[in-house]
């Protein structure tokens, strides 16, 4: 039989609340009771005895929560309170914490479950997750791979929508990644530009393909190979994991340690509310990416940034902006660009291109990820006559752009996009190191 704790309310009569208190115990184990607030309808503590079982309180009812989380072990949280004690905002907190415990909260017609960590690697390992789409996830988890490959030997396991049916695996020492050999696993029919690829060209380290479909809130996914990716990691010469997430889904293995990747341009609201708190609570290190205009101003950054140190206060934020790093010679090139990067992006990774890598762009698509319009564009840089074609490594790459430019005649350079701290005097591999070196210490 499962065990719960119950939250309770003084907008209920204790006789009522005592009584759906045994209804519950038909099928669950009642440890205690956290009174939460409201003053309705009892009249002082004694009132709450009624009940039958321990009562927990303090004056910030999240604290009072975790007391009993930490001193009763519950499977789950049951919210026997209401209006107006709690409303949604209170109740999406109330779940970010008590997911960030490992616990299920549930109430009359809800209920929220931690993502499920259904096996645990061998090695120590960390895990680099994201609150959500083309925040620059895959990006973070290079530059993860590729610092801990300075001092460690990682192996890195993705988790991607349009990811192999079975895990594969890509070893470093094995498989060169060039153009030809991407067009050949794309004519397979096979997504050549899912993460592991990207992964291994930018970090140059052994990795592993996983697939997953569907998720939740929490950041549970519907269905994932990657507990089988776990598995063939463990058959791999490394001594460190490094599992990267999929949008805003977690990989379903546990990890001793959370990189958590945010966008600044993304609503605040998502990291106050819903299940934001949940991923910032359980992390212990915070890229907050796209730190600049367009994307973000200042003001909304400082805005992030105090969302977070609110959350989790102890956790190292560092904000970053991406810059293109060609994976190839582009100097003295009239190059075309195509990219998923925002349209209001374009002119400054052009710029940028331009000033370091002594090139000249010449065109510049931002729709990497819409076929259609990626076409149209493609047919445009004909009149342009580009001598290379730089694209990142994502969505419509291979299949479209790469076979675009093999059959003009045209050489194609992939970039990767490397986060750079917008503090000079923030030390980025720093901070990915010392997260790992405490899992090594305790390991």
């Amino acid at each position: 039989m499962k065990k719960a704790i119950v939250l309770t309310d003084g907008e209920h009569y204790p006789a009522v609340t005592r009584d759906a208190i045994e209804e519950l115990k038909k099928d669950l184990g009642i440890l205690a009771a956290v009174f939460i607030g409201g003053t309705e309808k009892i009249g002082s503590d004694d009132d709450l005895a009624v009940l039958g079982v321990p009562i927990v309180r303090d004056s910030d009812y999240l604290h009072a929560i975790g007391l009993a989380i930490d001193k009763y072990g519950p499977d789950e949280v049951v919210d026997l309170s209401d209006e107006p004690v709690v409303g949604y905002r209170e109740r999406f907190k109330i779940a970010s914490f008590v997911l960030s415990k490992g616990v299920a909260y549930r109430g009359a017609d809800f209920q929220f479950t931690p993502p499920v960590a259904a096996t645990r690697v061998s090695r120590p390992s960390i895990s680099v997750i994201g609150t959500g789409k083309r925040i620059g996830k895959t990006a973070v988890g290079g530059f993860v791979a590729r610092t801990l490959a300075k001092k460690y030997n990682p192996v890195v396991v993705t988790m991607g929508r349009g990811g192999p049916a079975e895990p594969e695996l890509l070893r470093a020492s094995e498989i060169e990644i060039t153009p030809e050999y991407l067009l050949s696993v794309s004519k397979q029919g096979r997504h050549a530009s899912s993460d592991h690829f990207e992964d291994r060209l930018t970090s140059r380290v052994t990795t592993i393909g996983c697939r997953r479909c569907g998720g939740g809130m929490s950041g549970q996914t519907f269905v994932s190979n990657v507990g089988r990716g776990a598995e063939l990691s463990e058959e791999v010469d490394a001594d460190v994991v490094i599992f990267e997430g999929s949008g805003s889904s977690i990989p379903s293995v546990y990890t001793d340690a959370r990189i958590l990747v945010i966008g600044a341009h993304q609503p605040v609201e998502y990291m106050r509310s819903y299940l934001g708190p949940y991923r910032i609570l359980t992390s212990d290190l915070i890229v907050l990416t796209m730190c600049e205009p367009p994307m973000a101003d200042q003001a909304k950054v400082d805005e992030m940034v105090e969302a977070i140190n609110e959350i989790n206060p102890g956790c190292t934020v560092v904000k970053t902006v991406f810059r293109p790093r060609p994976i190839g010679d582009i100097k003295g090139k009239r190059i075309a660009l195509t990219l998923t990067a925002p349209a209001i992006m374009t002119d400054a990774i052009s710029a940028y291109l331009e000033k370091t890598y002594d090139c000249e762009v010449v065109g510049a698509s931002p729709y990497l990820s819409n076929r259609p319009l990626l076409r149209k564009d493609l047919a445009r840089f004909e009149a342009l006559r580009p001598d290379v074609i730089v694209s990142e490594l994502k969505a419509a790459a291979v299949d479209v752009v790469t076979a675009w430019a093999v059959e003009s005649g045209l050489d194609i350079v992939y970039i990767d996009n490397e986060p750079i701290p917008t503090d000079a005097s923030v030390d980025m591999e720093k901070e990915v190191l010392q997260v790992v070196g405490k899992i090594k210490s305790n390991d």
